[in-house]
């Protein structure tokens, strides 16, 4: 996953060394009142019985068992201190109307506040940063004093969950995918059990699947077209990303198909191919869309002897997004329950019918 601004160049270096990759109560409550006062009198106490039950609602949620990588953690009561150590597990958190006390700096990029799809939620919050990447600094992780740790999208290692688990409940990465490749309706499953709103995390999971399939519906051509999705920080090198990555994730979930080609040549563990001027065949698909920080690397890739001999980029079948500004890559980049709507709404526009 990378996101982009002057450093996403990093990003993606970073990145390519990444892994590859339940029924609480939360429900709306009807409630009726019965006596003799007026109805404004009637709505006051609808208001405040509503927010009473809500309240208990989020308690009788509890306790809960959710299962991960190292094993199983049981939360007895409602957290009310949350740290997130997951490059993008805030996002989620927010979606579920909780602003997390401390979270990781996602490769010096402030993980809050300035992307638009998280801003609102935030508001004039600012967590403390506890670490970076999968380094976290256990003494201010210890200092917040949280109720609950959530490390979902992480490389977290064992000896690190011992350490955090002497703070703080933790919920590791999910079992049963490797580091970074857990689905991200999954991580929202696991981050909504945790909170006690599994049945809130089910409904937004569900309402941002219907948008995928809506797009998939107006666009029934997607599916028939292959589509790859690739970055260059560098003159000279290129990177494909795999089935597994996130962005990848994002337009097969629109409906495309994507090249197998590319996870064949990724090395184990990696979420892309390292691609040469020589490789750049494997990007030769119906449909490319570039990810990258600028128009300078958007010129040197278009540039590119190679590139130019490709029926993708004389056909201009290709289509290039920046990170940032609009934050249209970061968005299918973090690949969140909240970043996903704000990235359907500014990508399909883009996505012009090709010839």
């Amino acid at each position: 996953m990378s996101v982009g601004t002057r450093r996403s160049p990093a990003l993606s270096k970073y990145v390519r060394h990444v892994p590859r990759v339940a029924l609480a109560v939360a429900a709306t409550l009807a409630l009726s009142s019965c006596g003799s006062g007026s109805d404004d009198d009637d709505a006051k106490n609808d208001t405040k019985s509503a927010g009473k039950a809500k309240e208990s609602a989020g308690s009788e949620a509890f306790p809960v068992t959710v299962e991960h990588k190292y094993g199983s953690t049981e939360i007895k009561e409602e957290p009310k201190k949350v740290v997130t150590l997951g490059l993008s597990d805030q996002d989620a958190v927010l979606a579920l109307g909780v602003k997390p006390v401390g979270a990781v700096d996602w490769f010096k990029e402030d993980p809050y506040g300035k992307w638009p799809w998280a801003k609102d939620k935030w508001g004039s919050d600012k967590p403390t940063i506890v670490g970076e990447r999968d380094e976290y600094n256990m003494e201010k992780i210890a200092a917040l004093k949280p109720d609950l740790i959530i490390a979902q999208y992480s490389g977290m290692k064992k000896e690190q969950y011992d350490t955090l688990s002497k703070i703080a409940k933790v919920v590791a990465q999910p079992k049963d995918h490797a580091d970074y490749a857990a689905p991200w309706q999954t991580m929202t499953q696991q981050i909504g059990k945790a909170l006690g709103k599994e049945d809130e995390a089910k409904k937004k999971i569900a309402d941002i699947d219907a948008k995928f399939k809506a797009v998939r519906d107006k666009h029934p051509e997607y599916a028939k077209q292959t589509l790859a999705v690739a970055d260059s920080f560098e003159a000279g090198k290129y990177s494909g990303f795999t089935k597994t990555d996130p962005k990848a994730i994002f337009f097969s979930e629109l409906g495309f198909k994507l090249n197998p080609e590319i996870d064949k040549l990724a090395k184990p563990g990696w979420n892309v191919a390292e691609l040469s001027a020589e490789k750049l065949d494997v990007l030769d698909t119906d449909r490319l869309v570039w990810v990258t920080s600028s128009t300078e690397a958007n010129d040197r890739i278009k540039a590119e002897p190679l590139y130019k001999k490709l029926k993708v980029s004389q056909e201009k079948r290709d289509l290039f997004v920046p990170y940032q500004d609009p934050d249209v890559g970061a968005a299918f980049s973090f690949n969140t329950v909240l970043s996903i709507p704000y990235a359907i709404e500014e990508i399909e526009p883009l996505l012009k019918p090709i010839k």
